[in-house]
């Protein structure tokens, strides 16, 4: 509560999706840098086990697979999947506790959790993050080094299927230069938080 005995004004939701290799994580992080602290980062639900120096509640939180199941049973997720053999989510209780309280909260998710959040929060900013081109976002997942190119080509594969889902977005941003995408973001960002305040 304030001072004045009002609730503080909801916060936004910000939802940020894009193809594998497009700049989603990079700008996120700069827009929680720029932001802090009345934007929070979303933090995932994970059935997956700790990695050294993760600690419940602040990168994930941890859930066992009973637990996770439970979380669906009770419908406490917003939207979740299996990667990699793991359960994922986003805790409805994360979300809305943030919003209620007045912070604004970033998602960085792809379109199919993207979609899913939009079905129960159709308030949600939809943000679709696009690459200049198929060849530049397959140079920047090339670059990366990481992937066979089997999962290279799949993540490509992805990346199409993905772009179908353009118009369901309130906003696209091409990101073909790091520093100028960064601005757009933030000007959207600053937008939606101003008018909501």
């Amino acid at each position: 509560m304030t001072g004045n005995n009002q609730s503080p004004a909801r916060g936004c939701l910000f939802v940020v999706s894009g193809p594998s290799g497009v700049g989603k994580t990079v700008l996120c992080n700069k827009m929680i840098e720029r932001f802090t602290p009345m934007l929070v980062y979303s933090i995932s639900a994970t059935t997956r086990a700790p990695r050294s120096g993760e600690t419940n509640g602040q990168e994930y939180f941890f859930y066992s697979v009973d637990e996770f199941k439970n979380a669906l049973d009770n419908n406490l997720l917003a939207e979740w999947a299996i990667v990699h053999g793991n359960y994922y989510g986003t805790p409805k209780h994360f979300l809305e506790g943030n919003i209620s309280q007045g912070r604004h909260v970033l998602l960085n998710i792809d379109v199919q959790g993207g979609m899913k959040i939009l079905g129960q929060y159709p308030e949600a900013i939809m943000i679709f993050l696009q690459p200049p081109s198929f060849s530049v976002l397959e140079d920047r997942i090339r670059r990366r080094n990481t992937d066979s190119d089997e999962i290279v080509r799949k993540r490509l594969e992805n990346a199409r299927s993905e772009m179908a889902f353009l118009s369901r977005y309130s906003f696209s941003i091409v990101n073909d230069d790091l520093v100028k995408a960064a601005h757009e973001l933030e000007d959207i960002l600053r937008k939606h938080i101003q008018s909501a305040s």
